[in-house]
């Protein structure tokens, strides 16, 4: 089965405490890493102004890129050391979104399924969305990129701010699964017509509601070094597992393991030795 994942490579500054380094970010190079250990049949397909951002992924033959006139630009800040379910985060907010006719070229003849890694609202105008249902397979989505919406300036960029909005039960409509925290939860009504809707929780586990709801624990780690892309590592793990039919609580569970590894090394995923 052929998995489409989409979504921004972006440049990110992540600060901890009083140290700073430049990384590659964005949910798909999060997931990619992930696939690539327990799925191995994707793609990756990633719009940004460039094309150099891909030289991380951890494949390059299954990476495809819609070149735009911006990439995304994030600024991570975890200001305690000892507690790094904080974050400060501003963007410039990157207007480049991924459309029907970018799409066109750059899919491959047989899909059996799609991620959606949306960073802003901008990324997946409806229409594309749509156009993607269209291919009658299992979608999932993830929901913070939605939400998000600029607020005020900081040199030049913009502190973010959680909002939803009123196309969200048209948008998410039908597809598989949506993946969101409790903060973003917390703001929206979760009455969506979906499968199932996926709600973590950093380090206090996560919830998945299908046929009621779901509690998985999370895997406890003492030495926790990054948690950046921590959320997209679990949904990438989730996914792997449903696609192979396993339940949603044996892929909860599963998840929560893969991203437990991954908090103790900084960047992605990295393969349990």
């Amino acid at each position: 089965m052929t998995l489409v994942v989409i979504g921004p490579a972006t440049k990110d500054l992540i600060v901890i405490g009083d140290e700073s380094s430049q990384k590659i970010g964005g949910a798909t190079y999060y997931q990619s890493f992930v696939f690539e250990e327990f799925y191995k049949d994707y793609l990756a397909i990633v719009n940004c102004g460039d094309d150099s951002l891909i030289c991380d992924f951890p494949n390059l033959d299954k990476v495809n890129v819609i070149s735009k006139d911006n990439t995304h630009y994030f600024i991570n800040k975890y200001p305690f050391k000892d507690n790094l379910d904080i974050r400060e985060q501003v963007s410039n907010f990157a207007q480049i979104p991924i459309l029907k006719s970018d799409l066109e070229s750059v899919l491959p003849d047989k899909i059996d399924a799609f991620v959606l890694n949306p960073l802003n609202r901008y990324d997946f105008p409806k229409e594309t969305v749509e156009y993607l249902k269209t291919f009658n397979v299992p979608i999932f989505i993830s929901v913070q990129g939605f939400l998000r919406v600029p607020d005020g300036e900081v040199n030049e960029n913009y502190t973010i701010r959680l909002d939803g909005n009123d196309e969200l039960k048209d948008i998410f409509r039908g597809v598989q699964a949506i993946f969101l925290d409790e903060e973003e939860a917390n703001i929206m009504c979760l009455d969506f017509d979906v499968d199932e809707i996926v709600v973590t929780n950093a380090s206090h586990g996560s919830r998945i509601i299908a046929d009621g709801e779901i509690k998985i624990d999370a895997v406890m780690c003492d030495d926790v070094v990054d948690t950046t892309g921590c959320g997209d590592t679990y949904m990438a793990a989730y996914i792997s597992q449903r696609l192979l039919l396993k339940s949603p609580k044996n892929s909860g569970d599963f998840a929560s393991e893969i991203a437990s590894h991954k908090i103790r090394y900084d960047g992605p995923y990295k393969m349990k030795k």
